[in-house]
């Protein structure tokens, strides 16, 4: 017997795959009245309001015949967002280029807080950039990059040590 969690997420990896879309994350709460079914969708480039819709239409109708979730709820399908959490491997594939901030579960060279561009990803680590030799947010208007006249510092960040991870909005 398949939870309401477990079978709306298969349902909602079903029609995402026929959108051609990701399934990012998806969350059941609630009971009866209360319940809450979040999507959350995702595509290379990123997603549209129409993607969405078509996310919704698409599983509501699916949901509607399969019937999970006893009584109702509200669904609701968005996108991850410009700040978005990074959890997988494919997250910072995707990300290369952009600027993250990273929290790691251990030290990484007497530091647990990195901000930096993710420039390289490979199985199980992620290469960072650092904006600048303290790892914290630059200051507004400056480049990114350590010391004038200095190449940036980058780092290697095994992929098992990164305890949170998200995009920075630039």
């Amino acid at each position: 017997m398949f939870s309401a969690q477990e079978k709306v997420s298969e349902l909602a990896a079903e029609v995402a795959g026929d959108l051609q879309l990701e399934l990012v994350s998806v969350e059941v709460t609630g009971r009866g009245r209360r319940s809450m079914v979040r999507i959350v969708i995702d595509k290379e480039g990123g997603v549209t309001i129409a993607d969405c819709e078509k996310m919704s239409r698409s599983l509501e109708a699916l949901l509607d015949v399969e019937d999970p979730i006893p009584g109702t709820y509200m669904l609701e399908v968005g996108s991850p967002g410009l700040d978005r959490p990074l959890h997988s491997q494919r997250d910072y594939e995707r990300s290369v280029g952009k600027l993250a901030r990273i929290v790691t579960n251990g030290q990484i060279g007497n530091r647990t807080f990195f901000v930096g561009r993710i420039v390289d990803v490979g199985e199980g680590w992620i290469r960072l950039q650092l904006e600048n030799k303290g790892g914290s947010t630059p200051q507004k208007g400056r480049k990114p990059g350590a010391v004038r006249g200095e190449p940036p510092e980058e780092i290697i960040v095994p992929l098992d040590k990164i305890a949170k991870a998200r995009l920075e909005i630039e």
